[in-house]
């Protein structure tokens, strides 16, 4: 496998590989790696298409840092927002909004059945995770930044704060069978009474739900205003290297447009996206339908609409405010629209040549 690290920012030869990185949720990235039109859309270049999720462990901080100028990144916020903190030379080029199985899980007795009988109550708080780079832990200790801002929407909608409830730290999962991440590593907890609520999200939640007996108090996806769902991933980032943008930016928006039509499949193949998310989550068939639904599949394209863009500020206060961030930053200077622009007017371009050859 090539080195990702061999190539010169500055050099405006053509690239030997791209490499992408994604959450193990539902992407149109990952759609279309796993149907095979990203590799099929660059074979002709000789440029192969590489994934830091197959790639070397030593290689993986970079879905962290993302510190690879050939990268493509479709994950959660925390990292993206840590990370651009920390310098890093990103830009984010879309939005999406996927509602992924946001629920508060409970003690079948617990009483706990809305927002407001939170209050006076015992949540879970996943502790820090452990990193070789100390830069890294705030940003990827994920269950703990979701659970803080799943809670605290949880509790806003009722009127509440989190001072209404007494968070208690809990392991981080890191190392453990808890799940992916250790999202869930308060469920032992919960079951031996000493919290009554934790926050979980996606599909293998809800197996290790059942593993547990736990039973779900809040579903955090039917709250009413989008405001209050706001998380890691609603919405989710895309985010580029600016090198990428400024040398390559014809292999990026070709890159996009290949997403943008497994988008556009998913949108019709509901059966076949369910296929493709069980290895994707490493979930059975009920927990990707169960944490999957509404019809998610028809909106996984990126964009940077008004209303995402607002709902991201929300995300990027927060970290900033719960110390996730080492400083603040201009989020409206970090968005560039130019390549998803550009994109859907390549796959339209690909359509009307398709229609005309028919």
């Amino acid at each position: 496998m090539a080195n990702p690290l061999s190539v010169n920012p500055s050099d405006n030869s053509q690239l030997k590989d791209i490499w992408f990185t994604r959450c193990p949720v539902p992407t149109a990235t990952g759609l279309a790696y796993k149907l095979g039109w990203l590799q099929d859309e660059f074979a002709a270049d000789g440029i192969s298409i590489a994934t830091i999720q197959d790639a070397p462990k030593a290689l993986s901080r970079h879905h962290y840092d993302h510190d690879i100028p050939n990268l493509i990144r479709e994950g959660g916020s925390l990292l993206a927002l840590a990370a651009k903190a920390q310098g890093a030379k990103t830009k984010v080029i879309g939005l999406t909004w996927i509602d992924e199985w946001q629920v508060i899980l409970v003690r079948p007795d617990s009483r706990i059945h809305r927002p407001a009988d939170l209050k006076g109550r015992r949540v879970a708080l996943p502790a820090y995770v452990e990193r070789e780079i100390p830069a890294h832990v705030r940003g990827s200790s994920i269950a703990r930044g979701m659970t803080l801002q799943g809670v605290k929407g949880v509790l806003t909608y009722a009127g509440l704060t989190l001072d209404d409830v007494t968070f208690v730290e809990v392991g981080s999962g890191q190392g453990t069978n808890a799940g992916l991440g250790g999202l869930w590593a308060g469920l032992d907890n919960l079951a031996r009474g000493e919290v009554d609520a934790v926050y979980v999200k996606g599909a293998s939640a809800v197996d290790a739900a059942k593993r547990y007996g736990a039973v779900v108090g809040i579903d955090i996806d039917q709250l009413t205003e989008r405001k209050y769902r706001v998380n890691n991933g609603t919405p989710r980032p895309i985010t580029v290297h600016e090198d990428f943008i400024e040398n390559h930016f014809d292999l990026l928006v070709r890159f996009l447009a290949q997403t943008l039509r497994a988008a556009d499949w998913a949108a019709t193949n509901l059966e076949g996206v369910h296929q493709i998310l069980k290895s994707e989550t490493s979930a059975g068939d009920n927990g990707v339908a169960t944490a999957y639904r509404n019809g998610f599949h028809q909106s996984l394209h990126p964009t940077l609409s008004k209303d995402l863009l607002n709902l991201f500020s929300i995300q990027k206060n927060f970290s900033l405010i719960h110390g996730v961030l080492d400083r603040d930053f201009d989020l409206d200077a970090w968005i560039d629209p130019t390549p998803l622009v550009a994109a859907y007017k390549w796959l339209d371009d690909h359509y009307q040549a398709q229609v005309k050859a028919a």
